[in-house]
């Protein structure tokens, strides 16, 4: 007999993998593995992207990178079969999209070197850091955490994992935001002021990394508000794309 007084379920991502390529197209098709990724936490860097982080006023040249996370519950699936709602969230007027690359981490470790952190990664999915602006601001102002600016529900917009062996991810990989078919952000990944091996080793030094983690890589410049009924497309090289539609507010 359990000891909890209920049980809760526990978030987790869909894997896909490469079903076939059509050779003339050279166009792939992905189908849903057997198993899922279960989510530990979810770990984003804050202002990774030299051009976005002069835009929200800050010096690209003096910061180390610096962290915070979501609740692993904040996470809605995008598939290529939908288009996935995620309504406007309460207490903000200002909510803002930033599309992000993320690496999921299938190996414990702490203190990992540069060299060693790919180990590490299971394979990458792509997401939208969904960001109460007005909020964040009121906290920076105040010297007080940014919780409720980033870790609200359905905060965490993302799509299926790819397997690491399956996909090509490089430097010169596109990330690319589209709000109503109109591109709204378009960087390649070599923009980043770490690496993806660089992120993993810092975070590794401030927490124990454990399988199941999620690592949301930062956003390029262009941020910028969202509005009921806008339709986000995220799109970065072969990863399946992350769709979604803002809908009303929750009743619930």
């Amino acid at each position: 007999m359990s000891k909890l007084l209920f049980n809760l379920p526990r978030p987790t991502v869909p894997i896909f993998t490469r079903a076939t390529t059509d050779a003339a197209t050279a166009a792939s098709s992905w189908t849903a593995a057997p198993s899922e990724f279960p989510i530990h936490r979810i770990y984003c860097v804050g202002r990774n992207y030299r051009e976005h982080a002069i835009e929200m006023g800050h010096n690209p040249d003096r910061e180390l990178p610096f962290f915070f996370q979501k609740p692993a519950d904040a996470t809605v699936l995008c598939t290529p079969a939908s288009i996935s709602n995620v309504p406007y969230p309460m207490a903000t007027s200002s909510l803002h999209y930033e599309a992000e690359l993320i690496v999921a981490i299938s190996k414990d470790g702490r203190k990992i070197s540069v060299d060693k952190a790919m180990e590490h990664v299971y394979g990458y999915s792509l997401g939208c850091d969904l960001t109460k602006r007005d909020l964040q601001a009121e906290a920076k102002k105040m010297g007080r955490p940014w919780d409720a600016a980033k870790g609200f529900d359905s905060s965490c917009p993302l799509t299926p994992i790819i397997p690491k062996e399956e996909i090509k991810i490089g430097d010169d990989t596109q990330i690319q935001l589209e709000v109503n078919g109109a591109i709204r952000q378009s960087s390649q990944l070599a923009k980043m002021i770490y690496s993806i091996p660089e992120v993993i080793s810092h975070l590794s030094e401030l927490f124990y990394l454990q399988k199941g983690d999620l690592i949301m890589t930062g956003t390029p410049a262009g941020v910028g508000e969202l509005n009921v009924g806008d339709e986000v497309s995220i799109t970065c090289g072969e990863l399946l794309p992350c769709k979604f539609v803002v809908g009303p507010p929750s009743s619930e």
